[in-house]
């Protein structure tokens, strides 16, 4: 088995996240830089970061060694086309010959870069820097609700995914994110927080007289998705932004007419 020692980015990033927390409440507080902080929304996020590691301690354990046995089949190997399943979306990259620690090492890393752009004490940076890498400005959009905003910037490091799949929308001075989910839960326990959407869609899912594709589709469709058409979805929330306000129709993030889509 070949040697592969990676350090565990995200336990040695721990000390300097506490640091940068404590730095950044410092700033707000004194004034020195632009934010809010409400403390049971803080501490609930870091009992949610908390919850994060220790589950992928326990958890990543086993991924990690389903990983290693998948190892053996890597491209390398003339016996690879056998092994056609998929298991994990990791999978693949270990067929096609990354080693299991080089994966843990990159979701590790990507999980850390993920810690400083949490954050309205920076604004936009340098415009190469905006334009391939996730930075604050970027992922204030990806946790507003303003309708323009809206299942966009999902990238974790590298904003360039977004933009090649259509999915980046830019930061507007005159729209400042407003941050939550469209329908907040009203609950600092986090818990309720890490469970609320997986129990919400099995509730749905198994709702009394629905179709074996209807309880599917809930479990695979869109946000907001129902049987019934009777809930909003975040096509619906912007259509409705574009027929209220028609001047923004067609804007980045933003259907060109105020018309839901057809399902």
């Amino acid at each position: 088995m070949d040697n592969y020692n990676f350090p565990q980015v995200t336990q040695l990033a721990i000390p300097f996240f506490v640091v940068a927390i404590l730095i950044e409440l410092w700033l707000v507080r004194t004034g020195r830089a632009k934010g809010s902080f409400e403390t049971r929304d803080t501490l609930t996020s870091l009992m949610m970061g908390t919850g994060n590691v220790v589950a992928g301690l326990l958890l990543g354990v086993v991924s990690y060694w389903a990983l290693l046995w998948l190892w053996q089949f890597r491209v390398r190997q003339s016996w690879t086309g056998l092994f056609t399943f998929m298991f994990v979306l990791q999978a693949p990259l270990v067929f096609l010959g990354f080693h299991p620690a080089v994966i843990a090492f990159t979701f590790g890393f990507n999980l850390v870069w993920q810690f400083w752009i949490h954050t309205e004490t920076i604004g936009k940076m340098w415009g190469w820097f905006e334009f391939v890498f996730n930075t604050p400005s970027h992922h204030r959009v990806h946790h507003a609700t303003n309708p323009r905003y809206l299942d966009a910037n999902y990238a974790g490091t590298l904003i360039v995914w977004d933009r090649m799949f259509g999915t980046f929308v830019g930061e507007l001075d005159e729209d400042r994110p407003r941050y939550g989910i469209v329908r907040n839960l009203g609950t600092f326990n986090p818990l309720k927080v890490a469970f609320h959407e997986w129990i919400g869609m099995f509730r749905d899912a198994f709702v009394p007289r629905l179709t074996v594709r209807d309880r599917i589709n809930y479990l695979i469709k869109p946000p907001g998705w129902s049987h019934d058409g009777s809930r909003e979805t975040s096509e619906s929330l912007k259509a409705a932004y574009v027929r209220r306000n028609p001047a923004e129709a067609g804007k980045p993030g933003l259907p060109s007419v105020g018309v839901e889509p057809a399902e």
